[in-house]
């Protein structure tokens, strides 16, 4: 597995400050711009288990934190392996969400409340 994820911090901090890219390219951004999609699509999941309690937590993309930082909470909050969170991290800025944790109301809320303690945006649902 290679590309930003695996990146030394200074290398991924540099390819994701937005005031890097304008200096760097003589004020012009170095990454197209994307809409984000007008209605919201299901959230992917890498977890296949049957889940664990009826409820899941999903987190959102947003343009302020670094891959790093949602790595290392998703690791803190969910107690999953940095491989794990590396493939969620992705997936989140990848397709604007992704389920990453499942279990019963309770722990779903206590996964959350972390989580959004760094500004991510969470959402604790019912499974389908």
């Amino acid at each position: 597995m290679g590309g930003l994820l695996l990146e030394s911090g200074e290398l991924l901090r540099r390819r994701l400050d937005p005031l890097y890219h304008r200096r760097a390219n003589g004020g012009a951004p170095r990454v197209a711009v994307v809409a984000p999609p007008k209605e919201r699509t299901k959230p992917r999941t890498n977890d296949t288990s049957p889940g664990g309690g009826g409820w899941q937590v999903v987190a959102f993309n947003n343009d302020y934190n670094t891959f790093g930082e949602v790595i290392e909470i998703l690791i803190i909050a969910t107690g999953c392996t940095r491989e794990e969170a590396e493939i969620e991290t992705w997936e989140i800025d990848r397709f604007g969400s992704c389920i990453v944790h499942r279990a019963d109301r309770t722990e779903c809320e206590r996964v959350a409340g972390i989580i959004s303690s760094i500004g991510v945006k969470t959402e604790v649902e019912k499974e389908e």
